[in-house]
Parts: C-alpha cells; structure tokens; sequence
C-alpha cells in the first residue's frame, strides 16, 4: 500500500535530492516543489502545467512547459462537429518567455513564442486559462468545488530521479472558445483536466495516462489512470473520483490496444477498474529535433465500464501513449 501524505512536505532535501518524507499520494497539492528550479540536475529537470478542457462542442489544451535547455509550449483547438483542428507549437532554445510557479498555486504559468500566447491565472480553488493563436483562442474559468480531491504522487526511481505530479479531473468549467471570429460559449457540463509536473526525469520514457469526467447516472465520476512510466516505483497514478472523493488504487493496471488502429477501443483493467475507452478522434503528433524528440498518440473517446461494482457510462475523455527522449 502506499502512503498517504496528510501534511505539507518538501519534494526535495538540502542537497537537491529527492526527499524520502515526500514519497507518497495526497488528495490536496501538498508538495512544496521550489527546490525543483534548473540549479541542480540541469537537462533533467522537468516542469510543466497542462490542462485539457472538453466542452460539448470543443475540446481545447495547452501546455507551458520547461526543459531547462528548451521551452516546449502548445495550444490545441479540435471543432467536434467538423473534426477540425487548430493548433501551434513552439520548441525555444534555450528556453526564455516562459514563468512557471515554484509549487502549484504559487503564481502563473506565462508563455510567449511566436504565434502563441499562453497564461494560467490562480484564483482562491479556481484557475483562468487564456491561449491564443492566430485563428482560435480561449478564455476559461476552472474552479474546483468544495471538498473536491485530487491525485497528487510522487514517483521515485532514485533519489536523484524523481516526479512530482497532481492530477486533477472532473473540474467543471466554463468560458468562451473563438474560432475563426465565431465566439463559441463553454456550457455546464464542460470539464477540465489539469496535469502538473514537476522532477527530475531519465533521459528516454515512455508511458500511458488516461482521463476523464462526466455525470453517470446521479454521480460526478472522473478517471485517472497511467502506466509504465511508475513500474517498480511503489507508486501509481491511479483512481477514480466520486463525487469529487477520490479512490485511490495502489496496483498497476494492464492496458491492452493497438497503436497500428489507434481508434480501436482501449482497455484498462485492474484494482477493481474495468473500463473501456471507445475513441473518435485521435491526436498523433510526433517531432525529431535530435536530442529532444516526442511521438505521441492521445486518442480521444468516451468511457465505459465498472469500479468496484459501480457501473457508468458515457465519460469522455482520453487515453494516450507517449514515448518521450528529453
């Protein structure tokens, strides 16, 4: 079983080095993560904050991210009706024009490069997202309701390798999207994803992670489940939320699916999981620079299945594989 963290911590000790009282899940952002700043294990630094939101008629994401030697930033608009997609991306050596937080809620993730403007604004339990590009921009408002939990872990492979992240699903969220002049509005029943990182990371990973959210029956239910990247750790990243109460599972889960049919169903079974994800779209991106390089499908779908006896259905969402040389 792992250990729940219930009081602050740092993530790192005196000496840069992953600190052991940190090892552990939360259901709160409790990891103060400052020490994590480029000045020791520079190159293998990572930090970053993404968030997905999807809406009935949109799904939009950005990232603002630090690689110490790169910034690696990106906005991503997908019209569900016409399967059109938006988007810029920007890699910038060496990295300068981002602001990302020390620790999560400390100030905002700010992005400038070319044709691409990003910023994540803190509130008290919310956030506002703003991205724009030339042909499609967003301004939402994420707030994460009374008593809502979340997954935040920390994954040790050694102590000079290690990852902080908080996981954040099923946030309502409204606003606006803009495509092409047209003001789309964001309606209840929009959900918001938040990924926040923060470590020192290997040289070559790959991993899985899928999310989701929605209503199923009278219950708010959100997904959270990843893979490969914490095997052998101790740690997972995975749970379901109810209601805004997070269900942590402490095992490994099996995820079965064809990267050569992307779009077939993926499967992800385990800790009393059993759920399926039965993709329309899938977002396939991959970049060669040399020493950086990334290839990633992230297909998007809606989810099936059961927990623990508790059946649902209809919860859209994602489910991704990534291999990552950074």
């Amino acid at each position: 079983m792992e250990r729940e963290l219930v009081a602050p911590v740092s993530l790192t000790a005196a000496d840069g080095r992953l600190n052991a009282d940190a090892i552990g899940f939360a259901r709160r952002p409790l990891v103060d993560t400052a020490g994590v700043d480029g000045r020791r294990g520079w190159g293998r630094t990572k930090r970053w904050e993404y968030w997905n939101v999807i809406t009935p008629t949109h799904i939009v994401a950005l990232t603002v991210s630090s690689l110490d030697y790169a910034a690696v930033h990106e906005v991503w608009v997908f019209d569900r009706a016409t399967r059109r997609s938006r988007g810029r991306t920007a890699t910038v050596i060496p990295a300068h024009d981002v602001d990302l937080p020390p620790s999560l809620g400390d100030g905002a993730a700010i992005a400038r490069a070319r044709d691409l403007a990003i910023s994540v604004t803190p509130g008290t339990e919310s956030w506002r997202l703003f991205a724009e590009i030339p042909d499609a921009s967003f301004d939402i408002t994420v707030v994460r309701p009374p008593g809502h939990e979340c997954l935040a872990v920390v994954v040790p492979w050694s102590r000079r390798r290690f990852q902080y992240t908080v996981k954040d699903v099923a946030l309502p969220a409204s606003g606006t999207v803009v495509v092409d002049g047209v003001e789309h509005p964001v309606p209840a029943g929009s959900w918001a994803v938040l990924d926040h990182g923060r470590g020192r990371w290997p040289y070559d990973v790959r991993w899985n992670w899928g999310a989701g959210a929605g209503v199923s029956g009278d219950r708010v239910v959100g997904l959270q489940v990843g893979g490969r990247w914490t095997a052998g750790t101790g740690s997972t990243e995975n749970g379901v939320l109810v209601d805004g109460i997070l269900h942590k599972i402490s095992e490994e889960l099996r995820w079965d699916y064809d990267l050569a049919h992307p779009l077939r169903p993926w499967r992800v079974r385990g800790g009393g999981l059993d759920a399926t994800l039965t993709p329309f779209h899938d977002k396939h991106s991959a970049r060669n620079l040399g020493i950086l390089s990334a290839r990633t499908h992230q297909c998007f779908g809606v989810w099936d299945g059961s927990f623990e006896g508790m059946a649902f259905e209809g919860i859209e969402g994602f489910a991704e594989d990534v291999h990552n040389r950074w």
